[in-house]
């Protein structure tokens, strides 16, 4: 099994908290707003990571940090972007996928600092819809947080967004 962390909207300030809640993390994902270079290279210490550029990002992280991202981590394809609608997929497509690329099957964002999970039909084509919230920022009467997947054997398993004392705030079993 693999646990993917999710992590964004860190806006320049990395608690000790959040990285203490990654640690075990086999992949990290940053979903944008990271604001200094130094908060990648303190999560990549930890596990390889994906990030992708915000709106408050600059091309100071290099040419592997655009503005989407298409990692697949243990057989599981993602689709990473920053803002919500950029990462959810109509009936028109996508700006993150091109015509004929195989459609992910989870969808990571940040932007709005609110924890969510959606899967099924609301999630749909993708089986997932997560944001990990904020963990320095939060917003809409959350607490600051975090986001776990599993994976295993190019599934996933689960999904839950905790806050940075680790209380459990939303999840979604396999």
């Amino acid at each position: 099994m693999k646990l993917v962390g999710l992590i964004s909207d860190t806006h320049g300030r990395l608690p000790d908290a959040a990285l203490g809640a990654l640690a075990y993390c086999n992949h990290i994902i940053h979903a944008g707003d990271i604001c200094d270079p130094g908060i990648l290279r303190e999560l990549q210490i930890m596990a390889p990571t994906t990030a992708v550029l915000g709106n408050n990002d600059y091309d100071e992280y290099g040419k592997n940090v655009t503005r989407f991202a298409h990692p697949v981590i243990d057989g599981v394809r993602f689709l990473v972007a920053h803002y919500p609608n950029d990462a959810r997929i109509g009936f028109n497509g996508s700006r993150a996928i091109a015509p004929g690329d195989p459609l992910p099957q989870v969808c990571v964002h940040g932007h709005t600092h609110i924890p969510e999970i959606l899967a099924g039909r609301d999630a749909y084509p993708a089986s997932l819809f997560i944001c990990p919230g904020s963990c320095s920022r939060p917003r809409g009467g959350f607490p600051a947080s975090v986001g776990f997947i599993e994976l295993e054997a190019g599934r996933v398993r689960s999904a839950r967004v905790e806050s940075l004392d680790g209380e459990v705030l939303m999840e979604m079993g396999a």
